[in-house]
């Protein structure tokens, strides 16, 4: 899992430049999912014992503070427990894998469903991270926001950005549910957007336009604009899934 390098927006182009402040609050995001990684893949398994965190901070190449701050939200998210005097232990029943998983997807009607259920709950995630987001929460998007617009400019499409996006805004609603559903559809959701991304390299507009996308999502709900928020995510994904299957949908019937 690599960092990407963010650059300053104008307020034109979308969010503004990252400060020191955002600096540390993506370090933590980058901590947090690289020892999430290692808990699922199996690195760590249940009730192991974490590395003690001058190990971790040197190991990961940052400091104790952000070590501690990452360890802290995986606490707080019942991934993994401490035992005083003994350090940092996964929990049992704390695995994100443990808790919610769906069928790797196998067919291109996985894709197409995968959209069909993304489309009832990242909207309604949207309006409500626009009615709850507070200030780390829209730093947060905003730094996913730089990524996609740094990525654009070079002609590039960011899958790992593009999802960190998403899931930030379901963070921002502050509703576990959300989180832990879209964390269950990570892979599902990679393979779509990389689909996607690789049908937007053609002419320059169409990743243009998916990065416009996100920026009216990320101004609608930093603006605390729920409906808006929730309509534009609603079009950003229906125009995500017609470019992809060229507006021809499959039928699902039985």
């Amino acid at each position: 899992m690599t960092e990407a390098n963010g650059e300053s927006l104008n307020a034109e182009a979308g969010p503004p430049g990252k400060p020191e402040r955002g600096k540390a609050v993506k370090l933590v995001d980058r901590v947090f999912d690289q020892l999430l990684e290692r808990i699922r893949g199996g690195n760590y398994p249940p009730d192991s014992r974490l590395p003690g965190e001058h190990e971790l901070a040197s190991m990961l190449g940052v400091s104790r503070p952000i070590v501690r701050d990452a360890l802290a939200r995986l606490r707080d998210q019942g991934i993994v427990y401490a035992r005083q005097g003994a350090g940092t232990f996964v929990s049992a029943h704390g695995s994100p894998t443990a808790q919610l998983a769906y069928s790797p997807v196998k067919t291109i009607a996985d894709i197409q469903r995968c959209y069909e259920f993304r489309l009832t709950i990242e909207p309604a995630a949207a309006y409500f991270a626009a009615k709850r987001r507070n200030e780390q929460a829209i730093q947060k998007i905003a730094n996913a926001l730089a990524d996609l617009r740094e990525a654009t400019s070079h002609q590039l499409h960011r899958t790992d950005a593009d999802f960190i996006f998403h899931r930030a805004v379901t963070e921002a609603a502050n509703n576990h549910y959300y989180t832990a559903s879209i964390d269950a559809l990570k892979a599902h959701i990679a393979v779509g957007m990389h689909l996607h991304g690789l049908s937007l390299l053609g002419p320059r507009q169409g990743l243009e336009q998916v990065y416009e996308e996100h920026n009216a999502i990320y101004k609608a709900i930093a603006d605390g604009r729920a409906d808006d928020a929730q309509r534009l995510m609603k079009a950003h994904l229906e125009g995500s899934r017609d470019r992809l299957f060229e507006g021809r949908v499959l039928d699902l019937s039985f």
